[in-house]
Parts: C-alpha cells; structure tokens; sequence
C-alpha cells in the first residue's frame, strides 16, 4: 500500500548532456593514538601506516561478510552498460538546471535499531544518506521519498520509523513526498524491518560541482562526524560482539561525559546540507565527497580529475572515542579503520587556497570544521 507520509575498556593502558547515473601473514596494527589536547578534555586522531609483522591478527570488513572490492567491480562492470556511473548523485538535465538522485538504505545499523528499541532517529539515518550524497553536486533537496517493508506491520513502531524520516526531511529542507509500506509475510523476522529511499534535488546547470577544477594545491577541509553514521556496522557489530559489553554499558565522550554504547553506535548520521550550502555560498568550493562506506581511502578520489591524489593530515581533526574502542577491541589494522569507517570527518571539501581560510576564519560556533589536507599530484590518498 502507498502511504504519505565503556568506561572499563579505557582504564588499562589501553545543449544537455546526457544523463548520469550513480550507484551509489598476520598483521600487528600500529594503533591510532589520541593524545590529550589543550582544553575541554579534547582528544585528537594521529594515524601511521600499518607495518607488516608481529603477532596477532585483526578483525576486517571483508571477513565481516562486506566486500568493498567485489562493490567495486560490479560498479564496474556496470559502466559498461550505464556509462557515467560512480559519481555520489545522478544528474539529469532539466531545463537550465540539473536534477540530481541519489538512493540509498541504512544497512545492518537496523540490527542495533532492532536491539536497543532505538526506532525513532533511524529515519534519519536514511534521509541522510540520500540527500548527503545529492548535496555533494550543489544540489538543493527537494523531496525524499521512502520504502518501508516488514513481515506483519505494527502501526505504532512504522510511526517511530516515519517520525525520523520526517525530522530528517526538516533537516534537509526537502519534503517526505510519499513512500511505500510493504507487508511482507514470512520474508523478515518478526519485529524486524527495512528500510531504504531516494531523494531528489536540483542545482542549476552553471553551479553544479562536479571536481573538474581541482588542482593541486587546493585544500581538503573536514566537517565532523556524529560517530559511525550509517556504514561500517558488520564490522561494528562484531567487533561488539568479540568486547563482551552490553549495548548498556557506558562509554565516555570527548566532552567529558558518558554515554552508553548503544547511544554512541546508534547517534544518527549528520545532514550536512544547510551548512554546506552555506559554504558553498561563499564560493571556492571545488568538490566534495561524503565520506561513506569505502571511508576516506575510497571516496576522496572520487572527486578529483585524473593524475591527483589527496594528502591528510591525520593529527587535524576530533576524534570520538567509539573509534578507538573499535579498533582496540577488534585489533583492527589502521588501513582498515580508515577504508571501513569515517573516523570522525563525514563529509569532505575541496576547496581554493584562498577560500579555504576565509571559510575556517568565518566558521564558529557548533559547526566546527578542520583542515584536514590538501590535494597532491598521484593518485590515491596519502596519510601523513
């Protein structure tokens, strides 16, 4: 039918073109270390590369059961038949304007959602995802449309479910056009459901961002991330599984507080939209990837013409301490952590040398943003 609608873990030393489509030996880790910063009990990220040898052998997404490779290759294999897929939203002429959709779900984050009675903030998490990826071509969002199915419908859980589509379609400033609700006998356990959705927004022709003037020398900026946002989860969930802590044991925060595992691994994915359309308004915005499943390593790259490669600085941005617990329980390698998760930055800016310190000196209050690198001749992302 059609519907409108941990502290224990840190106390040891531990003419228009045509249209584009988008589609969306044992190792020993060198570990991410967070040394403590100047004031507010902040702690920062320093990553090194991964060196071969020791003992031990850590835990990966592929043997988590997701396979970004094998991903890869059927995007490939893809483009031989739908020829410009790849980018983070598809762009269809209209008129003197783009329109750009982007599609996406929440994954296995509905595990948790099912084990911690968490419902009402999984909508954004979808919203997110779709009008995340659209915004990355300048794209204002314009509706979110969403498909919920389930094996025997409970009205009052479906409403929880919609509420934060809603509150994420706020958010974004784009309407919840309408949706699908499907029941579903015998196909998904009971209490248990899915969720996925699209969004469409529109840019006009001579505004759309799409990487074509990114030159070496222009600047990565980082705007922060809620945590783990809306990938990584196979991962995740094993790597909680292997602690043998309750989603109700308690975790501390870079503030100071404390929060329970379950809050820190279900806080919803942040909507960038307004504050980059904001940055954007300021000019000098060359690109930008939101940093999703494939994490910095895979999506940068997506944005830069041939031949350029990004440099970061891993000492530049806030840290949340549910990344270091991940890779210390899961003893997990920090290539993997980097390629898996978002490490603390969900979306990324390429941007002008000049704009770049006109946009960090004008930005304040609690929106942080970080110089997190710059882009460099080579290709691929280069961790310093």
């Amino acid at each position: 039918m059609t519907t409108s609608r941990l502290v224990s873990f840190l106390r040891g030393p531990t003419s228009s073109p045509a249209p584009t489509a988008a589609r969306g030996g044992p190792r020993q880790p060198q570990r991410l270390s967070f040394p403590q910063a100047a004031g507010e009990g902040m702690r920062r990220v320093s990553v090194a590369c991964s060196s071969t040898g020791g003992e031990g052998e850590g835990m990966t997404y592929k043997g988590a059961g997701v396979d970004i490779d094998a991903g890869t290759e059927l995007v490939r294999r893809i483009r031989k038949m739908a020829p410009g897929i790849g980018g983070f939203g598809g762009l269809y002429p209209f008129g003197d304007h783009y329109l750009v959709a982007g599609t996406d779900g929440v994954g296995t984050k509905l595990k948790l959602a099912f084990e911690t009675g968490i419902h009402d903030t999984i909508g954004i998490d979808l919203v997110a995802m779709s009008v995340n990826d659209i915004v990355t071509s300048g794209a204002e969002p314009m509706f979110f449309l969403d498909y919920y199915a389930t094996s025997k419908l409970d009205v009052d859980l479906a409403e929880k479910v919609v509420k934060g589509i809603v509150d994420g379609c706020q958010q974004s400033d784009c309407v919840l056009l309408g949706g699908e609700t499907a029941e579903m006998p015998d196909f998904y356990a009971e209490g248990e459901y899915d969720l996925s959705g699209f969004a469409v927004g529109k840019v006009k022709k001579d505004k759309v961002i799409d990487g074509k003037n990114i030159v070496k020398g222009d600047i990565l900026i980082g705007l922060p991330s809620s945590g783990v946002h809306s990938n990584g989860f196979s991962l995740a969930r094993r790597v909680l599984e292997k602690s043998g802590l309750s989603l109700g044991d308690q975790l501390p925060r870079n503030d100071g507080l404390t929060t329970t595992v379950g809050e820190a691994l279900m806080a919803p994915t942040v909507i960038y939209v307004k504050q980059v359309l904001e940055i954007i308004s300021k000019g000098g915005v060359k690109g930008l990837a939101h940093i999703t499943g494939g994490g910095f390593t895979d999506n940068i790259p997506r944005v830069f013409p041939s031949g350029l490669g990004a440099k970061i600085f891993t000492g530049s941005w806030e840290v949340l301490p549910v990344f270091k617990w991940l890779q210390q329980v899961g003893n997990i390698d920090d290539a993997e952590m980097l390629r898996t998760f978002n490490m603390g930055i969900g979306m990324v800016l390429v941007v002008s040398r000049e704009a770049a310190d006109k946009i960090i000196e004008e930005t304040h209050g609690s929106n942080p943003i970080y110089r997190i690198g710059e882009v460099i001749e080579g290709e691929g992302v280069h961790y310093v």
